[in-house]
């Protein structure tokens, strides 16, 4: 199992129109073939500067892959990452 997480901060203000667009957008990720147990969700430790957190898991490389090529994928990428993500944190991780 790869647990895929993305910890990152907006260029908008916070509940903004474009944060909400943006949350909106990351949701759709869900339905993209062998994604599991997808969260999106607020940070709120006083511990790091991230606002938001995207989570997912994954039962293979191969399916991470798949998903890391979906068109869908790549999509949100463009329509909204590209434009609205001003810092990130990209963690993938398996259990030992």
């Amino acid at each position: 199992m790869i647990h895929h997480s993305v910890i990152l901060n907006l260029k908008h203000p916070k509940g903004s129109a474009e944060e909400a667009a943006f949350i909106k957008g990351a949701k759709l990720l869900a339905k993209i073939p062998n994604v599991l147990n997808f969260k999106v969700s607020k940070q709120v430790s006083t511990k790091n500067y991230y606002d938001f957190g995207i989570s997912m898991d994954f039962a293979n490389q191969k399916h991470y892959d798949t998903y890391s090529n979906h068109p869908d994928h790549e999509a949100f990428i463009q329509k909204y990452w590209v434009k609205d993500v001003a810092d990130y944190l990209e963690i993938d991780y398996v259990e030992i």
